[in-house]
C-alpha cells in the first residue's frame, strides 16, 4: 500500500511541475503582452526579440519570430515613450490582403512586418527572389509567398500548401 501511496505522490509531482512549466511557457508568450505595458517589462519578460526596426514617430516595432520552425511572428510596437500600443500576431491568411501592400513595400518593410523568411528561393516564372515563410490556417500548414524584384520591391504574393510537410509523412 505504501507503494502505491508513493507512486500517485510521484505521478502528482510529475504533474505539479509539468503544469508550472505550462504556465511559465504562458508567461514567454509574445501574444499575451498586453497594451500598455513597458518596453522593459516586455523585454525582460520574452528575452530578446528576434528583430527590431525603427517606426515612424520614434516608436520601435520588437519582433518575435519563431522561424524557421515555427509558424508565428508576433509584431510589438512600442510607442516614442516606451509602452506598448499593439501585438499582433502577423502570419494570419485573413490579414495578409489587408498588410501586404504590393509595388509600394520595399524589402526592408517586408522585413519589418515578417520577419526573416523560413527561406528565400528563385523561380523561372519571376526575375528577382522569392521570400517565404510558414504558417498555420486552422491547423494546416500553409506558405506564404512574397515575390521581391531585383530593384527590391514586392510585386506579388500568394499562399500555397506546405509540400515539405507532405514530403515528410510520406
Amino acid at each position: 500500500m505504501a507503494a502505491r501511496r508513493f507512486g500517485s505522490l510521484a505521478a502528482l509531482g510529475v504533474f505539479a511541475v509539468a503544469g508550472l512549466g505550462l504556465i511559465a511557457g504562458c508567461a514567454n508568450e509574445p501574444t499575451r503582452v498586453q497594451p500598455g505595458a513597458t518596453a522593459a517589462d516586455t523585454l525582460q519578460r520574452l528575452g530578446a526579440p528576434t528583430g527590431r526596426y525603427p517606426l515612424t514617430g520614434g516608436g520601435e516595432r520588437l519582433q518575435y519570430s519563431r522561424m524557421p520552425a515555427g509558424f508565428e511572428v508576433t509584431d510589438i510596437d512600442v510607442d516614442a515613450s516606451g509602452k506598448v500600443v499593439s501585438v499582433t500576431q502577423v502570419l494570419s491568411e485573413a490579414r495578409f490582403g489587408y498588410d501586404i501592400k504590393v509595388n509600394q513595400w520595399r524589402q526592408n518593410d517586408v522585413m519589418a512586418f515578417y520577419g526573416r523568411p523560413y527561406e528565400i528561393t528563385r523561380v523561372s516564372s519571376f526575375d528577382g527572389a522569392v521570400w517565404t515563410w510558414r504558417y498555420k490556417a486552422v491547423n494546416e500548414r500553409r506558405m506564404l509567398y512574397i515575390y521581391i524584384d531585383p530593384t527590391g520591391v514586392a510585386r506579388r504574393y500568394h499562399t500555397g500548401d506546405d509540400l515539405d510537410f507532405d514530403r515528410i509523412r510520406d
